[in-house]
């Protein structure tokens, strides 16, 4: 079984919103789309700083 760590999952999270962030310039995905799956890599990474990123 492989554990991840805390710092693990804010990188993991900060490199998933960077990628949305990316696809929604490029027209890929829209703004309602990319805060859906916001909410998804939030509750897949549970990042601790989560309420700074909001």
């Amino acid at each position: 079984m492989i554990f991840i760590t805390r710092e693990a999952n804010e990188v993991m999270y900060k490199m998933a919103e960077h990628i949305l962030k990316k696809m929604q310039e490029k027209g890929l995905i829209s703004q309602e789309e990319r805060e859906k799956i916001t909410v998804l890599n939030m509750e897949t990474f549970s990042p601790e700083l989560a309420k700074v990123y909001l």
